[in-house]
């Protein structure tokens, strides 16, 4: 009688574990994250309903969000569209909150996996691989958190910049990517960015370019590096030019949408 009292509740507990296991793998096969980062711009886009898509993306599971978006396709992809969506949603309620940008930016109000995470932990932490927000593309955070460790990116790509959008009229206009035709998007945005930011005055030798390639200049390799990222996409006729920075325009110019 003592055994068979013992192997039921061990019976139990083992069904149930096996239960629990299945559920989880369940929901990381069926969780389309990029396709819900995706749906959360197309409905901002379309001036539609994203209560419901907002509590999905604060309620998913961190490990989930950790296992499901494995290569940096689909992490620039999630990351790069969660960061233009909530910029847009936050100031469309509150755009008052841009008189002070440095606290707008820094301030942690985006729900999302359990935890609430600024879009500087976004911007600087996963999509630059935690950079350091002074530090000019040079200096690394020292002690990263877990949320930004676990989630960043493998490697640092230069073209964010010019996806990014933070409300300003002078920002990269938004687009939604897509993990699939995301390098391709980038490649175009960039092209149309730096074509429509850069001017190039040959009798004086001077290309006047945005404030990005000052703000983030080791992310682009220097002043080198930014001549050579011009020179590439022939906006200038040659690498030897002097560089002028631009004043950016920081007015809010919310619904700056574009299709790549």
């Amino acid at each position: 009688m003592k055994l068979k009292h013992l192997l039921v509740p061990l019976l139990i507990l083992v069904l149930s574990c096996g239960t629990k296991k299945t559920a989880l793998t369940d929901i990381t096969e069926s969780t389309e994250l990029n396709a819900l980062s995706e749906e959360l711009l197309e409905r901002i886009r379309n001036s539609e309903e994203t209560q419901s898509i907002e509590k999905r993306i604060a309620a998913l599971d961190f490990n989930v969000l950790d296992t499901t978006l494995k290569s940096d396709a689909q992490k620039y992809t999630f990351w790069l569209n969660i960061y233009n969506a909530y910029i847009q949603l936050i100031l469309k309620e509150h755009p008052e909150y841009y008189e002070d940008r440095g606290t707008f930016f820094s301030k942690e109000q985006i729900k999302i996996a359990g935890e609430t995470v600024s879009f500087e932990t976004i911007e600087h932490g996963i999509l630059r691989k935690s950079q350091w927000d002074l530090g000019l593309g040079y200096i690394r955070k020292w002690f990263p958190g877990k949320f930004e460790r676990k989630l960043r990116v493998a490697k640092r790509d230069y073209r964010v910049h010019f996806a990014l959008n933070c409300g300003a009229k002078d920002c990269p206009p938004v687009a939604i990517y897509t993990p699939s035709k995301v390098n391709q998007q980038l490649k175009k945005g960039t092209q149309k960015y730096l074509t429509a930011t850069t001017d190039y005055d040959k009798n004086t030798n001077t290309a006047n370019v945005t404030s990005l390639f000052s703000w983030f200049r080791g992310d682009f390799g220097g002043k080198k590096g930014t001549k050579k990222i011009l020179k590439e996409h022939k906006l200038i006729p040659q690498k030897k030019v002097d560089l002028k920075y631009k004043n950016y325009d920081w007015t809010l110019a919310l619904d700056n949408f574009i299709d790549l």
